[in-house]
């Protein structure tokens, strides 16, 4: 497959200060040093996207999955001896309120 020329513009250069930006949006601490070495490989990551970019894929089939497998499902069948009364759920929990199990909070907020 031939490449064709869409331009040859430069990819963008990620600075320090935009990882610094990037770094705080995401709530990360890096060193400078980290900083520095995430710039640099930001630019690459560009460079390498606008080189794909200038790829010719008007002739390829677009493709969403490759192996050939299709989804194996079942019908949904209700196991009765495996199932327990509300009653006899609601008796073993800790805590309970209008036919709910109470249980501590998660999240503190």
């Amino acid at each position: 497959m031939a490449a064709k020329k869409v331009s040859s513009k430069p990819a963008p250069v990620f600075s320090v200060a935009e990882v610094r930006h990037i770094a705080k949006l995401a709530n990360l601490t890096l060193t400078p040093s980290e900083e520095t070495k995430f710039s640099s490989q930001f630019s690459e990551t560009l460079k390498m996207i606008n080189l794909m970019r200038e790829l010719d894929t008007s002739e390829v089939t677009p493709t969403s999955q490759v192996t050939g497998l299709t989804n194996i499902t079942r019908e949904d069948v209700i196991d009765h001896s495996r199932l327990l009364s509300v009653s006899k759920v609601l008796g073993q929990a800790a805590k309970t309120y209008q036919n709910y199990i109470v249980v501590p909070a998660v999240f503190a907020l």
